[in-house]
């Protein structure tokens, strides 16, 4: 057996159970050990992008880290920005980064980098072994530290010779997870006591404390103080639809976040920070709290969110079950041509129960989220630090985690050019995806920027440079080249046909939607 053979087998043991991958030559004694392990599911993505963004999907519904595969220093460069999306998401994931053998990297062939620099910048915890007895341990040490409540994105590298040498010995022990922290007695107490006072009072969550576990004993607490829930701008999963604790989505521009959150006395975060302005604007607020306001953090995100909500509400003397929940109820739709209000209905109407909705919709996506609150029970994932060209590969992951639940990729066209190969690997798959191109011909959420940084009369190149109709893209043709069943839609009438179709049916398909 070598290092890499004992290295995927343990992980395997430990749990692993999928592996999104894109490797290369100093990969290959990986690949083959993947290849005698049925355990773990190989899935290729021909864009590292893709494999961290899919890992991330899978991190969010799974709660347990994906493995990803990737070459290099370069590999993992190219898989930065998804990772930088799942560190700030806190979900778990393993990155498996190959190197030159040990013996090799004196000779600074083009391919070495300093890859413990490029881990550092975004990944909680980075090893690397020291001999191919050691690779298993290395890797499991990884694995532990990715399930670090409540999650973490870790790496480890595998130099090629710790790969392809023999082992000695017998396996090393699966290590035990590392005990989840919980809130201190004195600031439950705390939050207890500003709960009861008279005023104005909010609970501002994020992570955990909106599935729907956190959800219950958040709405407990609301029942019986009359507490506001105010969830994060950009959330790693919620739990949202009929039979769910409803919250209010702090908006996105910073002035309107603020007005959102006047006259609160009393807020208190679980499972995030206090939220601040996405960018910063000329002469708008970017800490977005009042200044009256007394702020008090039960623990930061790394404490156990639900634990701290059920402790709130039993120290409240709440009732145990709370009984005000969304609504299931049914959109009138408004025949014609599309837009953000009518794709949001046709959404709302046919989203499956338990659906799993991947939200890259951009400008367009607003209403569907806000519609959607009293759609059947489902999971809302939204793009939480904001670098773009996560929605496609995040639905990739989240149905390799969830084979029984349907996908939907609420997908904005500018976005969706930046990971454009995970439609492939949802075809290679036979994942139950279903694509929504929210089409409008431009990075039109830009456009709303450029005017509330000052820019009053853009000229034709700055404009130009947000425009994407020239030339026109495709994204049928792009579907059906992939091998994806594809239709585009320019009515109402036609998207809730496409829609019913696609939600009742298994497998990847495409709708582009004109707007």
């Amino acid at each position: 057996m070598n290092g890499a053979d004992r290295l995927i087998k343990q992980l395997a043991d430990a749990g692993v159970t999928a592996c999104f991958a894109n490797p290369g030559t100093s990969e290959m004694q990986l690949v083959a050990a993947l290849d005698k392990e049925p355990r773990i599911r190989a899935i290729l993505g021909l864009f590292e992008g893709v494999v961290t963004g899919a890992a991330d999907g899978f991190g969010r519904m799974a709660d347990q880290p994906a493995l990803t595969l990737l070459h290099l220093g370069p590999g993992y460069a190219n898989g930065i920005a998804n990772l930088h999306n799942a560190s700030r998401a806190n979900s778990p994931i393993l990155n498996m980064i190959g190197d030159h053998a040990t013996h090799h990297l004196e000779l600074d062939a083009p391919l070495t980098s300093d890859i413990d620099g490029l881990t550092n910048a975004i990944c909680a915890w980075t090893g690397r072994s020291d001999s191919a007895d050691d690779l298993a341990t290395t890797g499991l040490e990884a694995w532990r530290e990715s399930l670090r409540y409540p999650g973490q994105v870790t790496a480890f590298v595998a130099p090629a010779n710790h790969a392809w040498d023999e082992v000695d010995g017998t396996e090393g022990a699966i290590p035990e997870l590392i005990e989840i922290q919980t809130a201190d007695d004195t600031v439950i107490q705390q939050a207890i006591d500003a709960l009861s006072n008279d005023g104005n009072s909010a609970i501002f969550m994020g992570g955990h404390a909106l599935r729907e576990a956190g959800l219950q004993q958040a709405g407990r607490i609301a029942e019986y103080t009359g507490a506001r829930l105010i969830s994060e701008t950009f959330f790693s999963r919620q739990a949202r639809g009929a039979g769910r604790v409803e919250t209010e989505r702090l908006p996105y521009f910073g002035e309107m976040a603020a007005e959102h959150l006047t006259g609160i006395d009393t807020l208190i975060f679980v499972g995030t920070k206090p939220p601040v302005s996405f960018f910063a604007y000329p002469d708008k607020p970017g800490w977005l709290s009042p200044e009256s306001a007394t702020l008090i953090r039960v623990g930061d995100q790394s404490t156990d969110a639900i634990d701290a909500l059920t402790r709130m509400a039993d120290g409240l003397g709440a009732q145990q079950t709370p009984t005000r929940f969304a609504q299931r109820a049914e959109q009138a739709l408004e025949p014609g041509p599309i837009n953000a209000m009518e794709l949001g209905k046709v959404i709302a109407n046919r989203l499956p129960d338990h659906a799993i909705v991947s939200d890259e919709g951009a400008t367009n996506g607003l209403a569907a989220f806000l519609l959607t609150a009293n759609a059947a029970p489902h999971d809302w994932l939204t793009l939480t630090g904001g670098a773009i060209g996560q929605g496609l590969p995040l639905a990739v992951g989240a149905a390799v985690a969830c084979p029984d639940q349907k996908v939907l990729a609420l997908e904005a066209d500018g976005s969706a050019m930046y990971t454009v190969q995970s439609l492939w690997t949802i075809v290679r798959e036979d994942l139950d995806v279903t694509v929504l191109i929210l089409n409008n011909g431009s990075y039109a959420i830009l456009n709303i920027e450029l005017a509330r940084v000052g820019v009053e009369k853009p000229g034709p190149t700055a404009l130009s440079l947000l425009d994407l109709t020239n030339p026109e893209i495709k994204w049928v043709d792009i579907a059906v080249g992939m091998g994806m069943q594809a239709e585009r839609v320019e009515t109402v009438e036609a998207l809730d046909a496409a829609m019913a179709s696609a939600m009742t049916e298994k497998g990847p398909r495409l709708i582009e939607v004109m707007l």
